[in-house]
């Protein structure tokens, strides 16, 4: 979609409000929606969330198909995404618990999901990258569409025991309320999403730039932005696939941090570089970094979080790296519009180091409630 924005308006200030507009229904609906997955049927609410997904993404291949596509439909539609995504992601994340039976694999599991979770976000666009120059935009959002049809069938294939819930509840206001209260009190939660909240906003909008410096640094087209996004998802994978081989989240936050640091010297690599396989290694950096830094995250807060507010939890970790990201690729597109794409790209890069410096100094002084947690569930043993 970016692609396709950056080809009807050449302007990287277009490419910043349409991720602006991709994301923000996230950052404003999440509180909301954390609430409502840790009452309601989390099996329900993603068949509706994957049906809806799959009629906007028909509907987008529709207008793009007849010729019809614009930078306000296509923000309009971009809007809607984000806010089934508001429900979507958080649910996803919390229902792999009711997936698993044994305690024993639930670390494996969460770590399995959140890194196919996360590298998906970059190796699906690797693929349509390419698909892009051979086949067009349109065909690649109805494959996208029809796609959602596997999803929902498997969905509906599953057989779930129902989750308990409380006989009492607060109020929703009051639910949301605590939600927040029980992540920002509890200092690890607190240092994990507000890691989060920074690197999303100061590095993981480098995307919103891709088509930018496809064109102007490389003098690439639609395939060398397929390569880029390609050489991201191959990182990706490569992270997911060293985080799921972990036997359990013991020493989870050393690795965080070594991937933020590896994610921020990747942009910087990337900033520098002018030619195309220098610049595939530096995407390759930046995904791994990018990815693990994310899975884990994901996985220290699920490991950690109360079983009756692991939803709100994981609605502010979606708070956290969806909703500041547009806010961020509105400053990257505007930056970029003023100093070129390769400056800016530098500075997320540097930003990004500093964060995960401060974040690894400060977190070193809560690591006995940490331990003490992970006593308290089982995870580990005095």
């Amino acid at each position: 979609m970016s692609w396709l924005v950056y080809s009807l308006t050449s302007s990287a200030l277009w490419l910043g409000i349409f991720a602006f507009a991709t994301t923000i229904c996230s950052f404003i609906l999440s509180p909301f929606a954390g609430v409502l997955v840790d009452r309601l049927d989390r099996h329900r609410i993603l068949v509706i969330t994957q049906s809806l997904a799959m009629v906007q993404a028909l509907i987008l291949a529709a207008v793009t198909l007849t010729g019809t596509a614009a930078v306000w439909n296509l923000i309009l539609l971009s809007m809607a995404l984000g806010g089934i995504n508001a429900f979507d992601m958080p649910t996803r994340q919390a229902f792999v618990i009711e997936m698993v039976d044994k305690k024993e694999d639930l670390a494996n599991a969460i770590a399995l999901n959140s890194s196919l979770f996360n590298s998906a976000r970059l190796i699906g666009p690797s693929v349509a990258g390419l698909l892009v120059a051979t086949i067009g935009e349109g065909l690649c959002f109805l494959i996208n569409g029809l796609s959602f049809i596997a999803v929902i069938a498997c969905l509906r294939a599953m057989t779930i025991t129902p989750r308990i819930s409380a006989a009492r509840q607060p109020d929703f206001f009051r639910g949301m309320k605590d939600g927040f209260r029980y992540s920002f009190g509890f200092a690890p939660i607190r240092y994990i999403i507000l890691l989060l909240s920074y690197t999303s906003l100061v590095a993981i909008p480098y995307t919103v730039l891709l088509p930018v410096y496809t064109k102007e640094v490389l003098q690439g087209e639609a395939s060398t932005l397929g390569f880029l996004t390609a050489a991201a998802g191959v990182g990706a994978l490569s992270g997911a696939v060293y985080l799921a081989s972990r036997k359990n989240v013991l020493g989870l936050i050393k690795i965080v941090v070594a991937a933020s640091l590896s994610f921020g010297i990747g942009l910087i690599l990337l900033s520098l570089s002018k030619i195309t396989w220098l610049s595939l290694l530096a995407m390759s950096l930046a995904g791994f970094g990018m990815v693990v830094m994310m899975a884990g995250s994901n996985t220290f807060l699920q490991s950690i979080s109360d079983d009756d507010k692991r939803g709100r939890v994981m609605s502010i970790f979606i708070m956290a790296f969806m909703g500041l990201t547009p806010f961020g690729s509105l400053l990257f597109g505007g930056m970029a519009s003023v100093v070129g794409a390769s400056l800016t790209l530098m500075a997320g890069g540097l930003l990004c180091l500093a964060g995960a410096i401060i974040f690894a100094w400060r977190f070193s002084g809560v690591r006995n409630i940490v331990h003490d947690a992970y006593v308290k569930k089982g995870i580990i043993f005095e």
